[in-house]
């Protein structure tokens, strides 16, 4: 062990140290991976001297998501604070299902899944779990709204067409979800939004009343905290109004933006939460904790109960129930995500992690101004985000987005709304500063005028 953290310990400070010359890492394409790396097992193992040789390989050309050029997806930046408790997490290799062996880690993950119920305004009713993702928690959400409309499909199985509700911009999950849970895909209505990206209500409360009059049974309205595109916020007022007139579970999806919950100041975009039945959040997007950290909450704790929970004698044998995990989560074993997260807020208190927030809205405000003030881009973007859409010299946002990560100059990605298609500057980073999203634009330009040559002449 002393020797692996020796490698480990060379590798981070080199990592660290290149990082700082170059914060794009080298671009291997995929024809030459296995020729470029040596990804080869054999039957012999090798040195630790060979070991580390090809571990510095790998580990340098891999994308560099903590550094100041990395904008491309919902996560990047490194809070050191975390990764303290992740790399504690990973020593310690406790199993989350029960209390014989978490311990009190147990206690650690109840602490930091009370603290966002009480900030949501729930009672000690409410609880949580975790899951690998906001995939697989968007997944739990629906599966306790299937089962709260009928309690006998988990053991019958599904047997009435129902039907859920979500924004035409929402995650990708829940379609794929649907199909999991037996609903089916072409029983999920993807609702339109309105200019701004938001589900669009009236559209929403049309597409019910037509599934009741069909003889559908509508179980569920999924709205979104941050659409992933946009990053626009759902009006979850409205949506809770419809969800209790027509006694529908309302989820929400904020696994992108769900951690405006900690700011005083951008709460406002989440305002009526306290009237959703469940609510997701990820640490790992907005909260910079290392991958990943998914979170659910639900109103009422017996959900979790009725969906999740399953007798198994050679597992639950010490301890009370309210302690063994495994019995609310839909995993068995799985990873204290938990650690990370606490040691970050433990650190830091509350009132620092709204400051990790609001910096990530303030960088947002300068990539907006900048992209507002410069005659050669042109704005997608709305208000009130972390993201930053727009589009320069009215290149094709794919050829921009592939060129600058063919050569490792920035990694951004591009998005699309209705019949626009735009880059997306996601500003998910706390740890970066103005100037860097300053430096971003500066980049960009840079290698647009250097290299003009490579873009579409109709540019």
């Amino acid at each position: 062990m002393k020797q692996s953290l020796e490698i480990f310990n060379r590798l981070v400070d080199e990592l660290l140290a290149d990082e700082a010359k170059s914060p794009v890492a080298e671009y291997v394409p995929t024809p030459d991976l296995y020729t470029r790396l040596d990804l080869k097992l054999q039957k012999e193992g090798i040195s630790a001297v060979e070991l580390e040789h090809a571990l510095k390989d790998l580990v340098f050309t891999t994308p560099r998501t903590g550094t100041n050029a990395f904008f491309n997806q919902l996560f990047g930046g490194r809070q050191d604070k975390a990764i303290l408790g992740d790399l504690l997490a990973v020593i310690l290799n406790n199993s989350m299902a029960t209390y014989k062996a978490a311990g009190p880690q147990t206690g650690v993950e109840k602490t930091v899944l009370r603290e966002i119920c009480n900030m949501i305004g729930w009672d000690e009713n409410s609880d949580g779990t975790l899951a690998p993702g906001g995939s697989m928690t968007n997944f739990m959400g629906m599966l306790m709204a299937r089962d709260a409309f009928n309690e006998t499909t988990r053991y019958k199985g599904v047997h009435q067409k129902m039907t859920v509700y979500t924004s035409m911009e929402s995650h990708y999950s829940t379609p794929k979800n649907a199909a999991f849970a037996g609903i089916g895909r072409d029983n999920v209505r993807k609702i339109a939004t309105d200019t701004k990206g938001r589900m669009d209500m009236a559209a929403l409360r049309a597409a019910i009343e037509a599934d009741i009059a069909e003889g559908l049974h509508p179980i569920l309205i999924n709205c979104t905290a941050g659409t992933t595109v946009l990053a626009a916020f759902d009006n979850l007022e409205e949506a809770s109004a419809i969800a209790k007139e027509f006694d529908l579970w309302l989820h929400v999806d904020g696994a992108y933006c769900g951690s405006v919950l900690f700011s005083n100041q951008y709460k406002h975009l989440i305002k009526g939460v306290e009237n959703v039945d469940s609510f997701t959040v990820n640490a790992h997007k907005m909260l910079g904790t290392p991958l990943s950290c998914s979170l659910i909450v639900v109103k009422d704790k017996k959900h979790l109960h009725t969906s999740f929970s399953n007798d198994a004698s050679y597992l639950y044998q010490t301890d009370h129930d309210e302690f063994n995990l495994g019995k609310t989560s839909i995993q068995c074993g799985r990873r204290n995500d938990a650690l990370k997260l606490w040691v970050l807020w433990k650190s830091v208190g509350t009132n620092g992690i709204a400051q990790i927030v609001e910096k990530e809205f303030e960088l947002a405000d300068t990539g907006r101004n900048y992209v507002r003030n410069h005659p050669d881009y042109t704005d997608y973007s709305i208000d009130d985000t972390v993201a930053v859409c727009f589009n320069y010299k009215g290149i094709p946002a794919t050829e921009i987005c592939t060129l600058l990560y063919q050569h490792s100059k920035l990694l951004v990605g591009y998005g699309s709304f209705r019949e626009d298609q735009f880059i997306r500057l996601v500003t998910i980073n706390a740890t970066n500063e103005n100037e860097d999203i300053l430096q971003f634009f500066k980049t960009l330009e840079s290698f647009v005028a250097e290299n003009e040559n490579l873009f579409s002449k109709t540019a």
